[in-house]
């Protein structure tokens, strides 16, 4: 009887040790929350780090659609209407999606809101209301995904950089 009240107490302590190590261990490879706020727009993204990786072509394919960030897919909030590739977007916010390629990237707003990653994407496709193609430039290696803006004439411009990669969208206010 001792025998086996003794082994429960061994057990239950492994599985209470391995729990709490299991969920420190998540906690600290998850990636932070982050806010991107320019003058009328604002974007909210999980910010992954390179961590000595190829992100580009490898942790994050060419030719995939990518969630743009970590954990919950991206997402964007304009303030007002505004103008992207002469297309209008009406005010709100949206999923922001991209497809990664070697020398472009497409750039996707989808009215789908609260995805996780996506995975879903091929679901929700029909939602999209933008779908526009940037230049990639090549940049001095940045660890962890950053999304900045930068003022310009009739708006603002978004940049998206990680690893040697940099995206620029123009956004023009109405």
């Amino acid at each position: 009887m001792k025998t086996t009240l003794t082994i429960k107490k061994i057990f239950t302590a492994v599985l209470l040790l391995f729990i709490t190590q299991t969920t420190l261990f998540a906690q600290e490879l998850k990636s932070p929350k982050m806010t991107a706020e320019g003058k009328n727009v604002k974007v909210t993204y999980g910010q992954p780090s390179k961590r000595g990786r190829v992100i580009f072509g490898e942790l994050v394919p060419y030719g995939e659609v990518w969630r743009t960030g970590a954990n919950e897919a991206t997402e964007i909030t304009f303030a007002k209407n505004v103008m992207i590739d002469k297309k209008e977007i009406k005010a709100g916010t949206y999923t922001l999606f991209t497809i990664p390629q070697k020398d472009k990237w497409t750039i996707i707003l989808n009215s789908k809101l609260k995805q996780w990653g996506a995975y879903e994407y091929d679901k929700i496709k029909a939602n999209d209301v933008l779908k526009t193609q940037v230049s990639v430039k090549k940049i001095a290696s940045e660890e962890k995904l950053t999304y900045s803006f930068k003022d310009a004439s009739d708006g603002t411009v978004l940049t998206i950089a990680w690893d040697e990669v940099s995206v620029e969208l123009p956004i023009s206010f109405k």
